[in-house]
């Protein structure tokens, strides 16, 4: 069955450098695991590609989302199937801030001598961008260092687009 996952960079690498990586008896099983690994994104995306997921199981009102793409999720896939996903809810509309990296890149921007420049690489364009946001919108953001790194630079909490879909739910889900 599929492998499912939802940090761009901890699944993205199975698909694109773990073939490589694995011991070549391993290759072939690798490669395999590979062609079966998706982000939630894109499962979901396909899902909704099938019928088999709908707008019928959300809520309707109108929400604006800003969406913040990983630098993984561009490089090594798209962000179509996350905008496909977070506009299945029928008012839900996504614009996608044309940011480059967050400037945290994993634990870059927590070391001390690398704080100030992943501050200025988010001064460039995302931290204006949803500084300049209405508090009424969501920010999305499928990386945890990209949400650690909003939280920081803009005070504002970004969620993974999966939270954000399962907030849309007509009839929550409890997990118990």
């Amino acid at each position: 069955g599929p492998l499912i996952g939802i940090e761009p960079s901890a699944l993205l690498t199975l698909r694109d450098e773990y073939p490589e990586l694995a011991p070549p008896p391993l290759r072939e099983a690798a490669r395999q695991l590979a062609e079966r690994t998706f982000l939630i994104d894109e499962f979901f995306s396909d899902e909704i590609a099938a019928g088999r997921m709908n707008a019928a199981s959300f809520v309707t009102g109108p929400q604006v989302i800003r969406l913040h793409g990983h630098c993984h999720q561009r490089a090594l896939s798209s962000l179509k199937a996350t905008i496909r996903m977070l506009q299945l809810p029928a008012n839900y509309r996504v614009r996608v801030i044309p940011s480059g990296c967050c400037g945290m890149a994993g634990a870059f921007g927590y070391e001390r001598e690398h704080f100030d420049v992943s501050m200025r690489i988010g001064e460039l364009t995302l931290f204006p961008a949803i500084r300049d946001e209405p508090a009424e919108s969501i920010i999305a953001a499928p990386g945890t260092s990209c949400r650690h790194q909003i939280r920081d630079g803009t005070g504002r909490k970004a969620l993974h687009p999966v939270e954000i879909l399962r907030g849309a739910l007509a009839e929550p889900v409890r997990v118990e």
